[in-house]
């Protein structure tokens, strides 16, 4: 089997879909995400990556705080307009329900699975975009989404997307458990 060259792309799939949160000029502004990841286990810090031109990147280099929020798939709309309309034109603040936490400045979205506070530890300047490290001071779930207390994928129904065809996708059934399945494993 030959394998096809396809070039240094985003292919890494899939990625979820996020909704990152911050104050800009005093009110909430929502952005839609998919680069964003988990890159350490203690304490909890996570990275976004957004477009140097985004409203959102404002606020959280004022505020040194955002938030990341998990949407539901029936959210796919409303998530995709977030990510097509800019703050700097469009007021996203009244779209979706806002609270906060512990830190008074990561506007979280109410309609949202599940939500992470996150406190600015550094950001990273790249030709295109800009990564966003943060430590998660807070996560936040509604119960219904939650199986013995904690949040169930199934349950939140997260949004996906792939690249480059650009497709927002679901999840489906469950495979095996992490770090148990490959003990089945023979040569």
């Amino acid at each position: 089997m030959t394998k096809k060259v396809l070039g240094p792309k985003t292919h890494l799939c899939p990625m979820p879909v996020v909704l990152v949160g911050a104050n800009v000029d005093e009110r909430p502004n929502y952005l839609t995400v998919a680069f964003c990841g988990t890159v350490n286990f203690k304490p909890v810090i996570v990275a976004v990556g957004l477009g140097k031109t985004h409203h959102t990147n404002k606020g959280v280099r004022e505020n040194g705080t955002f938030s990341i929020n998990i949407p539901s798939a029936k959210m796919v709309v409303s998530s995709d307009y977030c990510g097509i309309h800019s703050g700097s034109k469009t007021d996203k603040s009244t779209i979706y329900g806002t609270f906060y936490g512990k830190l008074n400045t990561a506007p979280m979205i109410k309609e949202c699975p599940l939500n992470f506070e996150c406190k600015l530890l550094q950001t990273i300047d790249f030709p295109v975009d800009e990564m966003f490290i943060g430590e998660v001071v807070e996560s936040y779930a509604d119960q219904k989404y939650l199986t013995n207390g904690v949040p169930d994928a199934k349950k939140i129904h997260p949004i996906l997307l792939t690249m480059p065809d650009n497709n927002y996708w679901s999840i489906g059934e469950p495979l095996g458990k992490a770090w148990e399945i490959g003990k089945k494993f023979r040569k």
